[in-house]
């Protein structure tokens, strides 16, 4: 989608552009041709993906606030909210399966990802557009209470925004500068429009979902809902082997790779390490949407940016897609951090999803007071591990 030109062609390729390419959000031009040329091809594609009802002023009560007068610029600390829904159409309410705060300080030389829990139990604010009242439930299902139109109709959009105002609660991001929802369906095509990824798998994984052939696993008797069993498959499963270097992965084995939560092949396994490896695929995936076989190669290039206008709805709040990506052009995606929040799990009478430990307080305020690097230096155990 945005992609930013390097005149010289010695600039370092745009975190965000890299960043959001990996959730289908952003793809410039990078390395040949000219920022002209580049918005020329982005501008078959910024319509059809753009929708900045993501991030409307809403109020207490989810009515839509006084509009503010436009920032004739991007300044300051930003804070970007990107999150990935399954498959879903309007008749069926959308589900937040993975949650990525990114935040980027004032002085562009770094930007630092942090996941929210999806199971993690939050107060969910009253929505008057959905009529839904002030609730206690697990963040994911925010988006899903936001969504209700009635009649049995759902607003994907309109759901993103009770989600980032739980989200902004929970950390006390007041306002997100930019936004994104990636369909996973559609997305995969991106990731076949690429070729794969490649990706260092950091432990022994068995898929919960998929066959080896990539095809999906036999559902056990009674089980055809995940109403009335968690784990309603069985049969033979694809088998993800921990490797020291990169392997390269076909689209299917790559996100299903990082759909994975549950512990098996022997290794135990949480919705930790689920968020380490999306963050994990994201950092491949923009690595390899800026390398040489892709930007140099406008069939292929033209391929991702089609495959990811299938996929992808994006915020800009009062900017285009090219002025974020002018704004940002000096970030790498080596510079990228990756944190761990830390949690524990609710376990009274069973299993009732998670709880941020008093520590993430800290952090939040680290976000707010844009001072993450030297709230990192002092607590070095919130920075992910693995490659």
């Amino acid at each position: 989608m945005e992609n930013m030109v390097a005149e010289t062609g010695k600039r370092r390729p745009p975190l965000w552009a890299r960043l959001c390419v990996a959730f289908g959000v952003v793809l410039l031009l990078a390395g040949i041709g000219t920022v002209v040329a580049g918005r020329a091809l982005v501008g078959r594609y910024t319509d059809a993906v753009t929708d900045n009802t993501l991030l409307e002023d809403i109020d207490v009560n989810g009515n839509a606030a006084v509009a503010a007068e436009p920032d004739p610029d991007i300044d300051g600390p930003l804070n970007l909210l990107l999150v990935g829904i399954d498959p879903r159409d309007n008749q069926t309410a959308p589900l937040a399966d993975s949650i990525i705060v990114a935040h980027i300080p004032r002085d562009r030389h770094s930007a630092y990802l942090f996941s929210m829990p999806r199971d993690l139990r939050v107060e969910i604010p009253a929505f008057d557009k959905s009529k839904t009242g002030e609730q206690t439930d697990k963040i994911n299902a925010a988006m899903s209470l936001g969504s209700r139109l009635g009649g049995n109709r759902y607003s994907v959009p309109q759901g993103f925004q009770l989600l980032a105002k739980t989200v902004g609660n929970v950390t006390g991001i007041k306002k997100f500068d930019a936004a994104a929802i990636v369909n996973f369906g559609g997305f995969k095509k991106i990731v076949e429009a690429m070729g794969g990824v490649e990706m260092v798998i950091d432990m022994d994984v068995k898929s919960e979902h998929l066959k080896p052939d990539g095809s999906p696993r036999d559902r056990k008797p009674g089980c055809q809902t995940h109403h009335n069993c968690s784990r309603p498959y069985t049969g033979p499963q694809r088998f993800y082997q921990k490797s020291d270097k990169p392997v390269q992965l076909k689209a299917w084995e790559a996100l299903d790779y990082v759909r994975q939560r549950y512990g098996n092949a022997g290794t135990a396994m949480d919705d930790y390490d689920r968020q380490r490896h999306q963050q994990q695929f994201i950092k491949a995936m923009a690595k390899q949407a800026m390398s040489r076989d892709v930007v140099t190669n406008p069939a292929k290039l033209l391929d991702v940016m089609e495959a990811a206008g299938d996929s992808l709805t994006f915020s800009g709040g009062d900017h285009s897609i090219v002025e974020w990506a002018l704004e940002l052009k000096s970030l790498n995606v080596d510079d990228m951090v990756t944190v761990k929040l830390p949690a524990e799990g609710i376990n009274s009478g069973g299993y009732q999803g998670e709880r941020l430990l008093p520590e993430a307080a800290g952090f939040f305020q680290a976000v707010r007071e844009d001072r993450l690097r030297s709230f990192l230096l002092d607590h070095p155990e919130f920075i992910s591990k693995g490659k």
